[in-house]
């Protein structure tokens, strides 16, 4: 066999015979050493040769795209595969009926578009991205293995085309990938590599605002908590996590997950990582936790976990605020924030003594100094100090009234008394408590702090 120089040399004077051979001598070398074959490729101007060799379309055509997706590995020769006019006939490929062809093909357009603004506007240019959303979509039912391996390269293909490119993102949104990617990943579920490449795709896609009513009208939140449900590897859960975190964002999204049981999944993970202290457990526990409190933010969501107060998974989060763990305090804490943004909800906690336990968890971090913990505690609070005509139930009456108007006075003091004692007062968090309706007797409240105030300098 020549060796690679011999190969480059009989290429370039076009002997018909010995294209084949040398290209597959070519491979090898590149096998062997990609770095240093791709530098004697660009020297000797082979690039210049390919489109030629592209279009003619016979059997050296596989091994021709299979050449460029090698020497593409290498950031040096993405731009000279560009500028040699490789992107035209290598799209045209992508129309053809060989397998072998469209794979390596797109292999060579994914290796050319990964972080080269010049290859991906190429690729723009000349339609590649259309073609192989098409492919994909009339590809996705198919569950032969060789179909999933080109499945799997299309979708590295399209990911590297629109990676951290907001504009050529919102392009395949338009094209209607998301609801290809989805059904993608309920019929290959066994396939690890195409499950992986779809679940980069989707976190890509999923920070666009313009994605959410795409991935809102599919299955999404169905086919990624069966997912996570599956994964036992730490690096696949987070992955997931990664998809989770920008869709739970929107409110509809928010109520799917839930209704598909991610809050489950979510409780299984604190309670497997509570307890560890290893790096991934600790932020896992984190990530889980967050996105909880996220789940939270809607309010169909919100009502749905909260259950009138007799919820599991509203008792898991009250359980969280007298817990040891900095990370499950602060959680429970936002999660009782958001349960109080309804006035129904703050009754209910008030009456089940949720305010001691979160003037407690203040009254803890005064020492431990816990800023981040103290301001999601005031911050619920704050949300249970509603208006007083909405927290006093109809039978309440008068005597009600001085009731709710004398818990709000101590309740006040109380947040005073232990904030005073802290390093950090949390001076606008605490006039947000003290400025809500509720203080039926807030000249009071409001002179006395102001003199404990002035006692102490504030």
């Amino acid at each position: 066999m020549p060796t690679s120089v011999e190969a480059l040399k009989t290429l370039k004077l076009s002997s018909a015979d010995s294209v084949e051979g040398c290209l597959d001598c070519l491979l090898k070398a590149l096998a062997h050493n990609n770095v240093e074959t791709s530098e004697k490729i660009r020297e000797m101007g082979v690039l210049a040769m390919m489109p030629a060799l592209l279009s003619a379309q016979n059997s050296c055509t596989p091994k021709v795209a299979n050449i460029i997706a090698e020497v593409a590995k290498n950031e040096f020769m993405r731009s000279p595969c560009v500028e040699a006019g490789l992107i035209p006939p290598l799209v045209q490929l992508l129309n053809s009926n060989d397998q072998e062809i469209l794979l390596q093909t797109g292999r060579a357009l994914g290796n050319i578009c990964y972080d080269s603004h010049e290859g991906r506007s190429a690729v723009d240019a000349a339609g590649g991205a259309q073609i192989v959303a098409e492919h994909i979509k009339s590809l996705a039912e198919s569950t032969d293995p060789a179909t999933g391996k080109l499945l799997t390269v299309f979708c590295g293909m399209l990911m590297n085309y629109s990676n951290d490119n907001d504009s050529l993102q919102a392009q395949l949104i338009i094209m209607g990938v998301i609801p290809t990617l989805v059904r993608l990943l309920g019929v290959h579920s066994q396939n690890t590599a195409l499950t992986e490449m779809c679940l980069i795709a989707f976190g890509n896609l999923a920070e666009l605002e313009s994605s959410k009513e795409q991935f809102a009208s599919t299955n999404i939140a169905e086919e990624l908590v069966r997912l996570f449900r599956k994964q036992v590897e730490h690096e696949k859960k987070e992955m997931i996590f990664e998809v989770l975190a920008p869709l739970a964002e929107n409110d509809v999204i928010k109520l799917q997950l839930v209704d598909a049981g991610l809050v489950e999944c979510l409780l299984e993970v604190v309670a497997q990582t509570v307890d560890s202290d290893r790096d991934e457990d600790v932020a896992q526990l984190k990530t889980a936790s967050d996105l909880m409190v996220l789940l939270l933010l809607g309010d169909e969501s919100m009502q749905k976990l909260f259950e009138g107060g007799k919820g599991s998974v509203f008792q898991r989060v009250l359980s969280w605020v007298p817990s040891n763990n900095h990370q499950l305090q602060l959680a429970g804490a936002l999660a009782i924030a958001n349960f109080a943004r309804n006035d129904g909800n703050c009754i209910h906690m008030v009456d089940t003594g949720i305010v001691q336990k979160l003037l407690e968890l203040l009254d803890r971090h005064v020492e431990e100094g816990n800023v981040t913990v103290q301001h999601a505690a005031l911050s619920a609070l704050r949300n249970l100090a509603i208006p007083g005509q909405s927290q006093m139930s109809p039978q309440h009456g008068s005597s009600g009234n001085r009731e709710n108007k004398s818990y709000a006075f101590f309740l006040c003091v109380n947040i005073w008394v232990v904030l005073c004692k802290s390093s950090h007062i949390l001076t606008q968090r605490c006039r947000g408590v003290f400025k809500q309706d509720v203080l039926g007797g807030r000249g009071q409240v409001l002179t006395f702090i102001k003199n404990i105030s002035l006692d102490l300098r504030l």
